[in-house]
């Protein structure tokens, strides 16, 4: 199986505690966050990643360099930031298009179980399957809506209730975009597109109830740090 792993972004939150350092890169407990993640991948069948870069990227490509743990790693370097659209797009290029693929944010934790995702998209090949998990309070992700096991919409952030959140891993059909008109300008996958396109998509939702961490702000750095002690 194969990932895409978005790991390009400035991690403008969590410079207060991490400086000058990509936010995948940041440090739990001697090692970067990027590797925890990469050998979680490892031990559920993912063999070859494609590392989506940009801020500070040297630091990343000289710990991994091109293979970490068994694991192919190849890089698609943005020259400027484009968003994470732009981003899954560049890096499409660097995968194999005949098989679906994972992609996932390179600051996030969460514990799936990558061959039941893939053998439940198998099934039915729909374009995108989303893993999805229910929290006890949404306001800070926004709450996604289905039908069945389709999604069919999205909720706002803000408001404190229970419901599914997207988790932020994805198993895609690589020629998903040849089906929509997307230019070469940044934009971000969330926003600009699945809100827009989701019921055009028709995406199928996997359901999670594990382990989801987001180092994003600093007080979830802080929690991750205990809890991978």
């Amino acid at each position: 199986m194969q990932a895409i792993i978005l790991a390009g972004g400035f991690g403008t939150r969590l410079q207060s505690v991490v400086k000058n350092c990509p936010k995948p890169m940041a440090p739990i407990h001697g090692k970067p966050f990027l590797a925890y993640l990469l050998e979680y991948l490892k031990s559920r069948g993912i063999t070859q990643v494609v590392l989506s870069v940009h801020y500070l990227r040297e630091q990343i490509e000289d710990f991994f360099k091109d293979n970490y743990q068994g694991i192919e790693i190849r890089y698609a370097v943005e020259e400027q930031p484009l968003g994470t659209g732009g981003a899954i797009v560049h890096a499409l290029k660097n995968i194999d298009t005949a098989k679906p693929v994972f992609v996932l944010n390179g600051d996030t934790f969460l514990k799936l179980d990558y061959r039941a995702m893939y053998a439940q998209h198998h099934k039915s090949l729909p374009v995108l399957t989303m893993a999805l998990r229910k929290i006890a309070n949404c306001s800070r992700y926004g709450v996604v809506v289905t039908s069945g096991e389709e999604v069919i919409g999205f909720g706002e952030q803000g408001g404190e209730y229970s419901g599914l959140i997207n988790a932020g891993v994805y198993l895609m059909d690589p020629l998903l975009f040849q089906k929509f008109s997307i230019t070469d300008q940044p934009f971000s996958f969330e926003k600009d597109f699945l809100f827009s396109q989701i019921k055009q998509l028709k995406a199928q939702a996997f359901m999670v109830n594990d382990y989801f961490m987001d180092i994003g702000v600093p007080e979830d750095y802080v929690q991750i740090a205990k809890d991978f002690a």
